[in-house]
């Protein structure tokens, strides 16, 4: 399996596929301190797909991943926010989560915390507590998971 930085139109179409987020664009995704991961076997057929913010503070919604993640205000971030996951085939999304933190950590040392904004939803939370994250914050909309790795 081949981890591929997603930052042209080639792959930015699969976004539309997003369970999560489907209404967060492909403009919100490629810009400011945000960075988007596929995983693919064969560089033709994707696995998995992950969505990634850089900020200082944690969000709960949305609009606070938009604001935290604006480069004025993320000078000096150190927390990946892993904002949306999706897998085309079973245990990808599992693969993907932990070679992103691999990436990150060879590429980005400033990163401390690795932290979700996931649903609330049982699906989210038994991926995330099977994988070994603990329920960091659980706000109105979303609940923040973060794995120590």
């Amino acid at each position: 399996m081949s981890l591929v930085k997603i930052s042209s139109n080639y792959w930015m179409d699969l976004f539309k596929d997003d369970p999560v987020r489907p209404n967060l664009n492909p403009k919100f995704r490629l810009t400011e301190n945000r960075v988007n991961f596929l995983l693919t076997q064969d560089f033709t057929k994707p696995s998995a797909i992950v969505c990634v913010a850089f900020t200082k503070d944690i969000p709960k919604t949305e609009k606070q991943l938009e604001m935290y993640s604006i480069n004025k205000l993320s000078v000096n971030y150190d927390k990946a926010i892993f904002y949306t996951i999706w897998s085309y085939s079973k245990g990808s999304g599992k693969d993907i989560l932990f070679n992103t933190v691999f990436w990150l950590k060879k590429n980005k040392p400033e990163i401390k915390r690795y932290i979700t904004m996931s649903p609330k939803t049982e699906m989210a939370r038994n991926f995330h507590l099977k994988n070994g994250a603990y329920e960091l914050k659980s706000n109105r909309e979303t609940i923040n998971f973060e794995y120590i790795i």
